[in-house]
């Protein structure tokens, strides 16, 4: 078997695409990476206190490695920690890493440039296919998930802080992703096949916040198509804080 490291979001694409590496017997997933904003001691670009990535990794089962950056990381500071975390886990023997994305072209050629870097090969086990199916799978096999974080431009505040669902699916607008590929909104996984427990929280307030974007500001959880186009522009993002029972 290949060994393996998975990027863990903690949403649920990581959800379904680990659930699929991990019956596949190619490969062996020994590790898990999760980018951390060390400012506040969350998951980057979900907001989710680090607490309940801990949670989720007792229940997963598989030790995970936390990759540290500032809430005001720019790109080229991205890159450089990326670069030095993946050579040291080239040099630990791993030569496959594992991501969830599904059909972001850019993304996925951005990670394979800089993974050939060092000599990784990227897998990727939900590439090219259909996210409705994708979604309607996640359900069936149970998982549970909850949105805790949405791109107000797109979504308004009543769609965070919510378990994915029939109504939830039902709610959303045409030009809304319903697995949120291209950053519409993010989640945290709480329950399913690859937990041994469900994570245990209780929902907190809802906060809207602005961010202003620019060319070498690491914004790589929420990729645009046009990424070698000079752009200066504003987002904001309606977060559900969410905290451990």
């Amino acid at each position: 078997m290949e060994k393996a490291y998975f990027n863990w979001s903690t949403g649920k694409d990581s959800s379904l695409a680990l659930y699929k590496i991990l019956k596949d017997k190619k490969y062996k997933v020994e590790r898990l990476v999760t980018n951390i904003n060390k400012d506040y001691n969350r998951v980057s670009m979900h907001g989710l206190h680090d607490s309940l990535l801990e949670a989720q990794i007792e229940s997963i089962g598989i030790p995970v490695e936390k990759i540290q950056f500032p809430a005001d990381v720019t790109m080229s500071m991205y890159d450089q920690k990326m670069k030095e975390k993946t050579e040291e886990l080239k040099n630990s023997g791993f030569n496959h890493a594992v991501f969830g994305d599904i059909f972001l072209e850019d993304l996925r050629k951005y990670r394979d440039t800089k993974l050939n870097e060092v000599g990784i090969i990227g897998i990727y086990p939900l590439w090219k296919q259909n996210t409705k199916e994708l979604l309607r799978e996640f359900l069936d096999l149970g998982f549970k998930t909850i949105t805790v974080c949405v791109n107000a431009d797109l979504l308004g505040s009543e769609f965070v802080g919510r378990i994915i669902d029939e109504d939830f699916i039902k709610e959303l607008p045409d030009n809304v992703d319903v697995c949120g590929e291209n950053g519409e909104f993010h989640t945290f996984c709480f329950d399913g096949p690859i937990f041994s427990k469900p994570i245990d929280f209780e929902v907190g307030e809802k906060v809207l916040r602005s961010y202003k974007l620019h060319d070498d500001t690491n914004d790589n959880c929420y990729q645009k198509s046009n990424k070698e186009e000079k752009r200066n522009y504003s987002t904001s993002f309606w977060y559900c804080d969410l905290t451990k029972k």
